[in-house]
């Protein structure tokens, strides 16, 4: 059987008073060592979660939040550039008034409680003023807007025309608190990106219109939850 050879012993680490019998020039040397070394060694941390992690933040929110490159890059206007988040943006607004305000309004109509109702009175109002900014802005900055709503939200709309009593109560809850969850994202990005004065004002109501929408809907108590928010969707 093959002997077990001895563990060397561990060399100690020098002392004080062998430190202090370096020379100057060595002690110096020694000390910019230690201090390089740490410098490194804070760096080095500081970096490795920007490395790790650093996109993460950017990539969950472009995966959240979409919205359509129309192709025209950016432009120079006297409010500032345009940018083709800024040209989508305004269009979206005047979208989502062209299916929300009718829903608004059938849900003054065909609601069954006070919260329902109010619900649709807020839609109709805030969607109202929207409209007329979103018009105002995209006149100013030269932007097409749609007339018509999408065909996903056409089909949302005829949902809700074809349904009474509770049932269309707990339906126009939740796809109009759906389609608010998508755009609010968009108002954000908007609002932190553009440098454009005239978008920069629009998505400042409109935060605060879209914030109002979903607590009203939410105050109906209708909402499901956790709320399955798709933001994927254009």
């Amino acid at each position: 059987m093959r002997s077990v050879r001895p563990l060397r012993s561990v060399r100690p680490l020098r002392s004080v008073s062998s430190l202090r019998a370096l020379s100057p020039v060595s002690r110096r040397t020694l000390g910019t060592g230690l201090i390089v070394c740490s410098l490194a060694a804070t760096l080095l941390a500081l970096l490795i979660p920007v490395y790790l992690f650093g996109g993460a933040g950017t990539a969950a929110a472009s995966a959240r939040t979409a919205w359509t490159d129309d192709g025209e890059g950016t432009l120079q206007t006297p409010s500032g550039p345009l940018t083709a988040l800024d040209r989508d943006f305004v269009r979206r607004v005047r979208l989502a008034g062209l299916w929300e305000k009718p829903s608004g309004k059938l849900a003054l109509e065909r609601g069954t409680t006070d919260a329902v109702k109010m619900a649709g009175e807020h839609l109709v109002d805030g969607h109202t003023e929207l409209d007329q900014r979103s018009a105002d802005t995209a006149r100013a900055l030269g932007v097409s807007l749609p007339d018509r709503p999408s065909a996903e939200q056409q089909g949302w709309l005829d949902q809700l025309q074809a349904s009474h009593g509770a049932t269309f109560d707990r339906l126009f809850a939740n796809l109009v608190r759906t389609a608010h969850g998508k755009v609010f994202g968009l108002v954000a990005l908007v609002r932190d990106r553009t440098g454009n004065a005239l978008v920069r004002a629009l998505a400042t109501r409109a935060n605060t219109v879209v914030l109002d929408h979903i607590t009203v809907l939410e105050n109906t108590g209708l909402v499901d939850f956790p709320h399955p928010g798709d933001n994927e969707k254009k």
